[in-house]
């Protein structure tokens, strides 16, 4: 996935630059990075390897290098950021966030034009997402300009913040919304992030989420929209249910409020005799808490996580690697689980390997029974926009291979039934994971619960992956570039 931080301030930047990147480290494991620019119009930049430290040890000696004004820093799952880049522009460092989807394309259209003449300060080896973007930029007669092509060309979805040598810092929201960017004020002082609960601590005060598209102009006292936002928003349902931070609200929906809703509704939708709640770890916490107060039942932690080291599962890029972290993060209590009829709460279910150990490891240690209650309905897409998954094939998912066995070359036609929690095909679908994970019982959140849950117009949200929707499958778009890519994929 991925995460960003840039401030911008009449003071030195580089404190709250430093602890704001910080407050990102959730949305990945890979890469950090930050640069600042200094007053003679240098950019001071570091990136460093945070795949076994945490981002502030590995930073911690730029921390105290580093002076200036204006900076930006990312953690990222994809190429090495920031990137500085001179070209006819000028000289900039930029960040993004995001998936360029059709990044072969756009590399032919850039070479035909002769723009791999472009000069980066920095390569990864082969053209990286962010490497692209600037050469996207740079191909245009100003940066404004620059990004409009950006937002009009990339599919999938891209937000970045830039800054220019002369300390000129843009925030721009990708086309469709999908992850937010937030600009924070106090005095002197402004912060754009994708995380809101990055703004309290730093001691700034929310001012505005960027809308869809939108790109402004930051300055230490304000900013000014210079594109401004679309109507059309399709904002990622996983913020609320998985990869969102408790503490932070976007447009207006707070993460943690959000999933004791979807706890209760599966609470009232799924009821079960049993002697406790509890959650998996980290997300799935918050579920259980909704659960257990709209059920009436005592909340209980039979695993507890172990923080201070073990990154999210669904970050290493390989299985067993994955299925090692999920394993290891989770201590269990026996004596909360013994003789015990458990209620687990989750986001989700992918491939359905890290919950059919943990239910393993349930019974091993004695339970009665292992109810399980899934945050989110049935993964049935894998996601086109956002870098947030590391399934290679759509059949990672487990309900796709089900539905294949069943279905057969019929399985694109008939995948709407897996949709509707009231057919007959949603129930052997759910019946056919439960037995394969080892559950006593097991249930999906319904999609309106879900959307109610967040409390978003259903129009305003991605939920593609359950669904297969999205405004920008549908036509919505000028040319709508998005539809012809997806088509193509499915072919």
């Amino acid at each position: 996935m991925g995460g960003f931080c840039g401030v911008i301030s009449r003071e030195d930047c580089v404190a709250d630059l430093f602890f704001g990147i910080d407050y990102h480290s959730h949305l990945g494991t890979h890469r950090g990075g930050m640069a600042v620019l200094e007053s003679g119009g240098k950019f001071l930049r570091a990136i460093h390897n945070i795949q076994n430290a945490p981002f502030r040890t590995k930073f911690e000696a730029d921390f105290a290098r580093f002076h200036g004004n204006v900076g930006l820093g990312v953690i990222s799952d994809t190429d090495p950021q920031p990137l500085v880049m001179e070209s006819h522009l000028g000289v900039y460092a930029l960040v993004t966030v995001g998936l360029v989807a059709n990044m072969e394309s756009l590399k032919k259209e850039l070479f035909d034009n002769r723009h791999a003449q472009l000069q980066y300060s920095t390569t990864s080896g082969a053209l990286g997402q962010t490497e692209l973007v600037s050469a996207i930029i740079a191909s245009q007669d100003t940066i404004v300009d620059g990004l409009k092509r950006v937002q009009e060309l990339v599919e999938g979805s891209l937000s970045l913040l830039l800054v220019t040598g002369d300390g000129t810092f843009y925030a721009m929201r990708d086309r469709y919304g999908r992850t937010p960017v937030i600009i924070g004020q106090r005095e002197g002082s402004m912060i754009a992030v994708q995380e809101s609960c990055a703004l309290a601590n730093l001691g700034y005060d929310h001012l505005k989420d960027l809308g869809p598209g939108e790109v402004v102009v930051v300055t230490p006292d304000g900013i000014r929209t210079v594109v401004e936002p679309g109507d059309a928003m399709a904002i990622c349902s996983f913020l609320w249910v998985y990869y969102g931070y408790p503490a932070s609200t976007y447009e207006g929906r707070n993460v943690e409020m959000a999933r004791y809703r979807c706890g209760g509704f599966l609470a009232r939708r799924n009821p079960v005799e049993a002697d406790s709640v509890g959650g998996v770890p980290d997300s799935g916490t918050s579920h259980a808490l909704g659960y257990a107060h709209e059920a009436g039942l005592k909340f209980a932690r039979p695993f507890v996580k172990y923080t201070p080291t073990w990154a999210r599962s669904f970050m290493p890029g390989d299985q067993r690697q994955r299925d090692r972290v999920a394993s290891m993060k989770l201590i269990p209590i026996p004596g909360l689980i013994k003789d015990r009829r458990l209620v687990f709460c989750d986001d989700s279910i992918v491939r359905g390997t890290q919950l059919g150990n943990q239910a393993k490891r349930l019974y091993h240690y004695g339970a009665k029974e292992a109810h399980m209650r899934i945050a989110c309905p049935p993964l049935l897409y894998g996601c086109r926009f956002l870098n947030f998954s590391r399934s290679k094939s759509i059949y990672d998912l487990i309900t796709r291979r089900y539905i294949r066995e069943q279905e057969g070359a019929n399985e694109e036609k008939n995948i709407e039934k897996y949709q509707n929690p009231d057919s007959p095909e949603y129930k052997g679908m759910v019946e056919y994971i439960r037995k394969n994970l080892g559950l006593t019982s097991l249930a999906f959140q319904r999609l309106d619960d879900l959307v109610a849950a967040i409390g978003l117009p259903k129009e305003k949200i991605c939920t593609y992956c359950f669904d297969g929707k999205d405004p920008s499958l549908a036509g919505t778009c000028p040319n709508c570039p998005h539809k012809a890519a997806a088509a193509a994929q499915e072919a």
